[in-house]
């Protein structure tokens, strides 16, 4: 059996993650899990927290004090603090899934780098939908090629703090190298006033932040003549909680890699 730690388990997408690890059929069990120092949540049973019935793990302040437990963690808190469990990790010698976004150059390669050292898998989505989306996102690109205007649309809750999404800016990464583009040099993020017009190298970027919206992700392939869109919706956070568990179930069985979602799922 996989022991498994959810740091931020008091947290909204926290819950979630320990509410799908207590319904899979992997064989993984919630060891440890974590939340602020300050949270009047510490020390409280976190099956109560996430589901109302007590399984009698108790959150914890300090990653450490579970080091014995845990086997793989799941973080999906925020850039400092998910650098901060990695540190940890690192130093304990435990396998990692890392859901959280926002991260800047320096500090995504500060995870790439520990790769080195620990098994890791990082995505800013690790639901099954979204990463075949990418494989899709893919092929549309290698078809149209340089004939399309391409346009990227993405919408959240209000309480997301970045923007553009993790997703939708991966979704700009994996189409700007199919065609041979830096992701840098040709994002357009909003528009505004009267500018000449569109270049066709450019992808843009749409983004809304309102009420209790999931996540929500299109990138339009517009000529001419006809547009192609590819969504994804998603409903609920277990869709993402349910990739994750996926991928600390993977990532658990592997040696020392900076793994993403495409490898979990052979895509």
């Amino acid at each position: 059996m996989i022991g498994v730690a959810i740091s931020g388990a008091a947290g909204r997408m926290g819950k979630t993650l320990v509410e799908a690890v207590l319904q899979t059929d992997l064989p993984l069990q919630l060891k440890v899990a974590t939340v602020l120092a300050d949270d009047p949540n510490l020390g409280v049973d976190v099956g109560l927290l996430a589901t109302g019935t007590a399984i009698g793990v108790e959150t914890i302040a300090d990653l450490r004090d579970g080091a014995a437990d845990f086997d793989v963690l799941i973080d999906f808190t925020a850039p400092a603090a998910t650098l901060t469990h990695l540190d940890c990790c690192l130093e304990l010698g435990k396998a990692m899934v890392i859901g959280t976004t926002g991260f800047d150059a320096a500090q995504s390669q500060q995870i790439a780098t520990a790769g080195a050292s620990l098994p890791i898998v990082c995505a800013p989505n690790m639901s099954v939908g979204v990463n075949l989306c990418l494989k899709l996102l893919q092929q549309a690109a290698t078809t149209l090629g340089d004939e399309v205007d391409i346009e990227i649309s993405e919408a959240h809750h209000r309480f997301k703090r970045d923007a553009p999404s993790g997703t939708a800016l991966r979704m700009g990464e994996v189409i700007a190298q199919t065609l041979g583009r830096e992701l840098a040099e040709v994002a357009v993020y909003g528009r505004q006033g009267i500018e000449e017009e569109r270049s066709r190298a450019t992808i843009g970027f749409n983004t809304m932040r309102a009420g209790d919206i999931v996540g929500e992700h299109t990138v339009t392939f517009a000529s001419l003549g006809e547009r192609i869109d590819i969504s994804h919706k998603a409903s609920s956070r277990m869709t993402f909680a349910s990739g994750a568990v996926r991928a600390a179930d993977w990532v658990a069985k592997q040696g020392a890699g900076f793994y993403s979602m495409q490898d979990v799922l052979a895509l």
